[in-house]
């Protein structure tokens, strides 16, 4: 049994300076400045989308939107340490996960825009659409991590989820049955220290990596803005599960700077004041110093990655506004997997409905 380690796992402090462990820094012996700098590429690149698609939402271009700025250490260093085989199954927050994942910008707000159920097709990605049903992507994980084994492949699957879901009776489910039947799943959770409104010790008087102590499986707390430390403690989670020893769970301790959603106000509920404390802990800001430090950064790179950012976040946007929008009768599709007749009768009152507007509904219809 791996115990929560009394101090989360660190190996680059805030000011860029790498911390010596022993047990987890071999783990990552094989970044060396290409590497660490490809991680901090894909960091940039997920934030410039993230405020793209804020950017949308604001503009009336999409419905919803969940930001995820300031926890890309923990997002790009997680699927970072996965392998192509390996099935990720996200919450609704996971874009980096996307990216990192090969998601094409341009279908990352299709299911935010309202156009369509899903965004994109999972299988040639090994990664889930976002999962809206608050710690059901854990059950969903652990089914699939029991097919795998029953199956004899050698993955993980990994569950990303945050420190609210941890107070959801689907992820205790799951975290029950991926013990007791030895699912080779890795537990995910993004401690960004709220949910919603509601802050972490409000929810667990202990942290959340001891919680899986409970259930019989190990646990490491990572410092989450630190994407070296959550690759090397991500890298030994995964190896745990793809050798058939079952499940882990991972806490990533990091912050959420912008609201839960586009919908929301966190000025409501939390103090300026530990914004600024977190800020300080950007997980960009960190690799930043790092590469500065050692020596592995210049203005030529830094602009290499903002054209590239750029670029990605003008293919989200065109992506955005070129989606087509669906017919209405299109709600009625796929909501059960044969024919059935209550579907059918409310297929056609919609359509007499629209109908009843005369040229506007046919015009509605179309």
């Amino acid at each position: 049994m791996v115990e929560p380690t009394a101090y989360p796992v660190q190996l680059i402090q805030p000011d860029g300076r790498r911390v010596l462990d022993t047990g987890y820094a071999p783990l990552v012996a094989d970044i060396g400045p290409d590497q660490l700098r490809e991680l901090y590429r894909d960091m940039v690149v997920v934030r410039r989308l993230d405020s793209e698609a804020t950017a949308l939402q604001r503009q009336g271009e999409l419905g919803l939107w969940a930001p995820l700025t300031g926890q890309e250490a923990a997002q790009v260093g997680s699927a970072r340490a996965l392998g192509p085989d390996d099935y990720a199954f996200t919450s609704y927050r996971e874009h980096a996960v996307a990216w990192c994942r090969g998601v094409d910008p341009a279908d990352m707000t299709r299911l935010w825009r309202g156009c369509a159920l899903s965004g994109w097709d999972p299988r040639p990605v090994a990664t889930t659409n976002p999962a809206i049903v608050v710690g059901a992507q854990g059950l969903h994980a652990t089914g699939y991590a029991m097919g795998a084994k029953l199956d004899g492949a050698d993955i993980a699957t990994i569950a990303y989820f945050g420190d609210g879901a941890t107070s959801q009776g689907d992820l205790s489910e799951a975290l029950v049955f991926s013990v007791s039947w030895g699912a080779g799943v890795v537990f995910f959770c993004q401690n960004n220290q709220w949910a919603i409104s509601v802050p972490t010790h409000v929810q667990s008087p202990v942290p959340l990596a001891r919680r899986a102590a409970g259930f019989g499986m190990p646990a490491v707390q990572v410092d989450g803005n630190d994407v070296l430390a959550v690759l090397a403690v991500t890298r030994r989670a995964v190896r745990h599960a793809r050798e058939g020893a079952g499940p882990f769970f991972v806490e990533a301790l990091t912050y959420r700077m912008g609201p839960h959603t586009t919908s929301d106000d966190p000025t409501r509920y939390r103090a300026p004041a530990d914004l600024e404390e977190w800020k300080a802990r950007d997980p960009l800001d960190r690799v930043g110093r790092l590469l500065e430090r050692e020596g592995h950064i210049d203005e030529t790179f830094l602009d290499e990655v903002r054209a590239e950012a750029d670029d990605a976040a003008a293919r989200l946007r065109r992506g955005t506004l070129g989606m087509p929008e669906p017919e209405p009768a299109t709600l009625f599709d796929h909501v059960y997997a044969t024919g059935h007749p209550l579907v059918t009768e409310e297929r056609a009152a919609h359509a007499d409905y629209l109908a009843s507007f005369g040229p506007a509904g046919e015009e509605a219809r179309r």
